[in-house]
């Protein structure tokens, strides 16, 4: 193959398994939430890598770090440890309710460890049959067999069966359908504190209060999926902390490695004990690379100043949203929380969020969508005023071209 070959949009479907059906355009450089593609075309990036960058793209300090970390060691292996993880434990340790951490690669991974530990400890304190999971509608915890499994959402976990059992769902939000699901059969009860996948809808205060109590009533494992509101997406590092209600284990990933792969799970030493040495694993988790990033991460984004300023550009966005909105029409909702912001369409536009998002590409802004009526913003923590506004502007005429076309 000649070393001056570039890839083109074509070479995905030649190449890769057909899993994903990604935009036309390939994006080759960003900076702050610009990202330039193979054309030379511009885009404001609402996205931030589905909620992962953090700190925008090419951030100095980030790469800096790296590229001292890769001068270092890259790479241990489980049969050590290494410096930068230790510090990153406890870093989040400090910053959080946890006592003891546990580093993976991904989300995913995070929440599959969580619900390990959950049936664990139910079967090593108290018995086999205690292995009930509560879960909810709509909900996203992953692609592996027991997270999909988790995840209320059939379409993702129907053609995979026979799937892990002993998995129930209610509505989210719905106390009464959530107490009355919880037994002492129950060893855990998953949920997140803002559904994202689902639609960008987060829990009332209630809701998760009433998860809380029943679980110590019937001696239940409360896990939340952070994965995609933890470090500080919300205005707070973690969600939780804007409820009040502290969870007994907590997934954290996405916006943990500013890009780089990297996922956790947070707990106590009482839950923690039940994953003594040999019973989980990992090769790459922890590894010294991924530590750095986050150590970088957490380092900026556990700020005060940086997580009032995630509030004021929450206010910022929605108000944008509003008042198109008010000039368009087209909006039934705008919700969330932080940089995690869902604008529902009208009934009559119902289905057409992934054709809006388009749309909003060819008009040089990167925006996601969170299921077939929610478009989802979650863009970079540190996204400038300037790169705010140029981004609603170009949404705002990507509105405009979407509606002229129905």
């Amino acid at each position: 193959m000649a070393m001056d070959y570039t890839p083109v949009r074509d070479d995905f479907d030649k190449y890769m398994i057909p899993m994903f059906s990604p935009a036309p355009f390939i994006p080759v450089k960003g900076h702050g939430s610009v990202v330039i593609d193979q054309t030379g075309k511009d885009y404001i990036d609402f996205v931030g890598g589905i909620a992962v960058n953090s700190l925008g793209h090419a951030n100095e300090e980030l790469v800096s770090n790296l590229a001292a970390q890769l001068n270092k060691i890259s790479h241990l292996g489980n049969g050590y440890t290494n410096e930068p993880v230790l510090k990153l434990a406890k870093t989040l340790c400090e910053f959080t309710f946890a006592e003891k951490v546990f580093f993976c690669n991904s989300g995913a991974e995070a929440n599959e460890a969580a619900l390990k530990l959950a049936r664990k400890y139910a079967l090593e304190n108290y018995s086999a049959e205690k292995n009930e999971i509560l879960a909810f509608n709509s909900a996203f915890h992953g692609r592996t067999l027991f997270t999909v499994s988790a995840g209320g959402q059939p379409k993702y976990s129907q053609d995979f069966g026979p799937l892990p059992g002993a998995i129930k769902h209610q509505d989210f939000n719905d106390i009464d359908a959530a107490i009355n699901a919880i037994t002492d059969k129950t060893c855990a009860v998953i949920v997140e504190p803002i559904q994202g996948e689902g639609g960008v809808i987060p829990a009332n205060k209630e809701f998760l209060l009433a998860l809380r109590e029943a679980c110590d009533r019937h001696a239940a494992i409360l896990i939340f999926d952070e994965v995609q509101t933890g470090v500080g997406r919300t205005g707070q590092l973690y969600a939780y902390m804007h409820y009040g209600v502290v969870p007994d284990v907590l997934s954290t990933a996405k916006a943990l490695g500013g890009g780089f792969p990297i996922g956790a799970i947070l707990t106590t030493d009482k839950f923690a004990s039940a994953l003594s040495v040999g019973s989980h694993g990992t090769t790459y988790g922890g590894n010294p690379l991924a530590a750095t990033a986050a150590n970088t991460v957490l380092s900026i984004v556990s700020q005060i100043e940086f997580l009032d300023d995630v509030k004021n550009k929450h206010q910022l966005i929605t108000q944008g949203l509003s008042e198109m909105n008010a000039r368009h029409d087209i909006f039934q909702d705008i919700r969330g929380m932080g940089l995690l912001i869902g604008c529902e369409l009208k009934e009559h536009f119902k289905g057409k969020a992934k054709a809006l998002s388009n749309i909003c590409a060819e008009n040089g802004v990167m925006v996601l969508i969170a299921g077939p009526n929610v478009v989802r913003f979650a863009p970079a923590l540190n996204i400038t005023q300037e790169e705010i506004e140029m981004g609603l502007m170009r949404f705002e005429q990507a509105l405009e071209v979407f509606i002229n076309k129905e």
